[in-house]
């Protein structure tokens, strides 16, 4: 019989406190709600989680929705998810540069906050707020002629950012004129123009939940509010929701944009707009070659690879797979931006590694807004930048233009 080697013996001892107390877990707790709320998110989609949680249903469904039966949305974001990025190793990327520019301005990052309407409507903070976060990070905000802030508070509460503002051409060309007239006045120098709405698109969510600007209070919605007393709060105590450029509708968004917008708007209203606008012009909605050489050649200085979030033609192409091919036709001629389906910092590489200038983000700083208000934008803004260096480093690139040529869409 073969003896098989004695095993040594394991010394044990009574645990000290001095040997536990490192690997204990606890933390000091974070007293403020909103702070240990976004503590807890490391993702947008975390954002999204908790904006759920502390925002009305009809509210939360605008932002997070599209139309008819949400394809559009839905194909963006595998697209996204069907990126691969080519890493290369052994390079030095201790130190890598996020920045970049847009429109001969600097960025920190390449990215766009995309105009929105509503905004307060979702947190009663609002433009102004989300104004503020972008600024503090270094990136263009768009303010929407559907906004809830005029053009010149927004200027006057964020005189340092960079200020752009989102334009429909109304069937009101008069009116259309004076609103020019009035961003001219308050300083702006980038104007974009919104090309994708000759009527509204088919919300299913929003007619379901009977959402109207401002919401209006019945069984159903007072219910709703009733499960988010802080929300409810907030908007009956701050000044009321309404359009900051068109201030005497109610009612809902489709029979807004029926009433105003123009469904024969051609390249001919974006030539005479060229006319009466001086600075920097960006066309957003472009869902084709053809169109993106058409509006180039019309004046735009930048054009925006976009299906509206989604939010219009359900079916529409999906941005991120047109992109390249837009890129090779008008690159060369007008800068190019991504919108639809971004929601983190890789995805805003990933499109720059496809031929996009920067990306354009609604629905993500929405999510911050709603989830902890100014702060919230701010977490997000922060999450996009972390993850946006984290996949610099992994790819082996120290600036955003390496990446040109590194990125494959399956």
């Amino acid at each position: 019989m073969v003896n098989e080697p004695s095993r040594p013996r394991i010394a044990r001892r009574v645990p000290t406190w001095g040997a536990v107390a490192p690997l204990l877990g606890f933390r000091r707790p974070i007293w403020n709600g909103v702070d240990r709320r976004l503590t807890q998110a490391l993702s947008v989609k975390d954002l999204a989680r908790i904006a759920r949680r502390t925002t009305p249903r009809s509210v939360f469904d605008y932002v997070h929705g599209a139309a008819e039966e949400e394809l559009s949305i839905a194909r963006a974001r595998r697209a996204f998810a069907q990126v691969e990025f080519e890493p290369r190793v052994l390079h030095d990327v201790a130190d890598v540069d996020t920045s970049t520019m847009i429109l001969g301005s600097p960025a920190s990052l390449p990215l766009i906050m995309a105009p929105t309407g509503f905004t307060r409507m979702m947190q009663h903070e609002g433009e102004i707020a989300v104004a503020r976060a972008a600024e503090r990070a270094g990136v263009p905000y768009t303010l929407s002629t559907m906004g809830t802030t005029s053009p010149g508070e927004l200027k006057a509460a964020v005189p340092g950012g960079t200020n752009w503002f989102q334009l429909y051409l109304w069937k009101d060309r008069e009116g259309t004129q004076r609103l020019i007239d009035q961003v001219r006045h308050a300083g702006y120098d980038t104007l974009m123009l919104t090309v994708d709405t000759p009527v509204a698109g088919n919300r299913l969510r929003d007619a379901r939940n009977g959402l109207t600007i401002p919401p209006t209070l019945n069984l159903r919605t007072m219910w709703d509010m009733a499960w988010h007393p802080s929300w409810c709060f907030n908007v009956l105590t701050t000044d009321p929701i309404e359009f900051a450029s068109l201030r005497s509708f109610d009612g809902t968004v489709a029979e807004l944009v029926a009433k105003m917008f123009d469904p024969s708007l051609k390249i001919d209203d974006l030539a005479w707009l060229r006319e009466q606008w001086s600075g920097k012009l960006v066309v957003k909605g472009i869902q084709s070659v053809t169109d993106a050489q058409r509006v180039v050649d019309a004046g735009a200085d930048a054009l925006v690879v976009s299906n509206h979030g989604g939010r219009q033609l359900d079916r529409a192409p999906t941005p991120l797979r047109l992109l390249p091919e837009v890129a090779s036709a008008v690159g060369d001629r007008a800068e190019i931006y991504l919108d639809t389906g971004v929601l983190s910092g890789a995805d805003v590489l990933a499109a720059v590694g496809l031929g996009a200038d920067a990306c354009m983000v609604g629905r993500a700083y929405l999510y911050g807004l709603m989830a902890g208000g100014e702060r919230g934008v701010d977490r997000m803004l922060q999450i996009m930048r972390d993850e946006a260096v984290r996949t610099m480093q992994l790819s082996g690139v120290s600036t955003v233009r390496e990446l040109r040529g590194r990125v494959s869409l399956g």
